[in-house]
């Protein structure tokens, strides 16, 4: 069992008294559906803006890939009319005792809005294809496309969106480095899971905000492209923020995409929203962990095989339609 997936002692009880009560969001889904056409989601964009990640190679942290990409994902969320960008630069230190540089990205649209939403996937891809079934090819980086490009696409695309129509409250985009240097297969890992997330770890540790300028709640999206995939209710943030779970999956159901995302608790995993939950942000995760194929992460993941045959723009569509409605549908 991969300890990014499952790890028996993380008990989504322990998070509740970081991220307060599960209350945040809470507007009717049905009349959130009707917004969706004042600001389109276009697939099509979304897939472009993985096409141009995977592009670059794989961006495993400290590569030439990785900080031409961190450049062009920068640029791309000026160019959209993001308020502000912020390059947050650090270093953290991977298992394997190697420190790598961590670049953390984040775009703010209507920064002094007091009510906002935290938007954010990770960037950065696996340095190692470590699930290949040949040994040889396991030092060999991935190239990332739904683990890592998928979730950015979405997003950028979203921050074009609200380039072209302003939502009425905050909204900020993070894109966080480092999370896919962790732990691989049965070896140890403590059960913090803390191998993983390091961009997220060293953001939360160093937050923007203050009690009062705080997010109302976090999505995370990982893995969120994958041809034919099912999102079910992530166990951590169903039990951590269940009105934000299930106004997200409501707003599918009703926007048509119920059958991409189940109506249906899954597996935990740890992944960036976990972090942000002992960061204090409410949080909940959007992954594709129980595909039918591998009862777990799809067969792509930490492949070379995650390449641009693997995206779908269906999956893109339907987790961008119910993104671009839940933001929408936001009230001051």
């Amino acid at each position: 069992m991969n300890a990014k997936l499952m790890i028996a002692g993380l008990v989504a009880s322990m998070l509740l008294g970081a991220c307060g009560s599960g209350n945040a969001g809470g507007q009717d889904s049905k009349a959130a559906a009707d917004t969706l056409a004042a600001a389109p989601f276009s697939a099509d964009s979304a897939y472009a803006y993985v096409a141009r990640q995977v592009a670059f190679g794989p961006r495993v942290p400290g590569s030439d890939s990785h900080r031409a990409c961190g450049e062009w994902i920068a640029a791309e969320l000026r160019r959209h009319g993001a308020d502000t960008v912020t390059v947050q630069k650090g270093s953290a230190t991977r298992h394997d005792g190697v420190t790598i540089p961590v670049t953390n990205i984040m775009g703010r649209f209507n920064p002094d809005a007091s009510k906002r939403v935290l938007l954010a996937a990770h960037w950065d891809t696996r340095p190692w294809a470590d699930a290949e079934p040949d040994p040889a090819h396991h030092s060999t980086p991935i190239p990332g496309a739904n683990d890592g490009g998928s979730g950015v696409g979405v997003l950028l695309e979203l921050a074009r969106q609200f380039g072209l129509k302003r939502p009425d409250i905050g909204v900020d985009i993070l894109m966080v480095d480092a999370e896919d240097s962790g732990v691989s297969g049965n070896e140890s890992d403590d059960e913090s899971g803390s191998s993983w997330c390091l961009g997220t770890q060293y953001w939360t540790s160093r937050m923007p905000y203050t009690a009062d300028t705080a997010p109302l709640y976090a999505v995370v999206l990982d893995m969120v492209g994958g041809t034919g995939a099912r999102f079910l209710r992530e166990a951590i943030s169903q039990q951590a923020v269940p009105s934000v779970v299930d106004r997200v999956w409501g707003l599918a159901a009703r926007l048509g995409h119920g059958d991409v995302f189940v109506n249906r608790t899954g597996s935990p995993v740890v992944d960036d929203h976990l972090f942000l939950l002992r960061g204090g942000i409410p949080a909940i995760d959007i992954i594709e962990n129980e595909n039918p194929a591998t009862g777990s992460f799809p067969p792509t993941w930490h492949t070379l095989n995650d390449d641009m045959t693997s995206i779908d723009a269906r999956t893109l569509r339907a987790v961008g339609e119910t993104m671009s409605t839940l933001i929408y549908s936001e009230q001051k």
